[in-house]
């Protein structure tokens, strides 16, 4: 269970890890819309990377970049959401990761979570 206590401009809950601050305002907290989109690619990159270490294809770094298309017309909600998973590494096969994040999103709760109401691409690039 959690619990969310709302005050003025905020709201707080309370957690193992520590206390979350949510807010239509930036000003005071994380807003709802950048825990969606968190959720979303924290989620899709643990299983992405879980999936590289059981195919034994080892990567020296990961980084997700979100773009967000909210529709402004109907309360701002997001429609899209466009993940670039940036891997680093030696010896990498753009094709072999291609398939491994395609696994990974089908075995991501989050990405199943908003199936059907937001779409969700994800691609993947080789940096150096």
């Amino acid at each position: 269970m959690m619990d969310f206590i709302f005050k003025d401009n905020y709201a707080t809950a309370q957690f193992e890890y520590g206390q979350l601050t949510t807010s239509s305002d930036e000003t005071y907290g994380f807003r709802p819309y950048q825990l969606m989109v968190s959720a979303i690619a924290s989620c899709s990159g643990a299983v992405f990377k879980r999936i590289l270490r059981k195919q034994r294809i080892e990567i020296e770094g990961l980084t997700i970049t979100a773009a967000v298309h909210r529709n402004e017309h109907e309360a701002n909600r997001i429609e899209q959401i466009d993940l670039t998973f940036k891997v680093k590494g030696n010896h990498l096969n753009k094709d072999k990761l291609a398939k491994s994040l395609a696994v990974a999103s089908k075995n991501c709760s989050m990405v199943k979570s908003v199936e059907g109401s937001i779409k969700i691409t994800e691609t993947v690039e080789i940096v150096s």
